[in-house]
């Protein structure tokens, strides 16, 4: 019973190192593109 709690110990780190290092080193960068939209205010002269 140890030895399948330190099997599952060790998966855990090695899972949460894995999705750390993901996170920090894979590409999630944003797409950029520029947006222009007219804006009409409504001001009175």
């Amino acid at each position: 019973m140890l030895r399948i709690l330190k099997i599952l110990l060790f998966l855990g780190v090695v899972g949460f190192a894995g999705l750390s290092g993901y996170a920090y080193l894979g590409d999630m960068a944003p797409e950029r593109a520029e947006v222009r939209i007219p804006v009409e205010l409504n001001v009175q002269k």
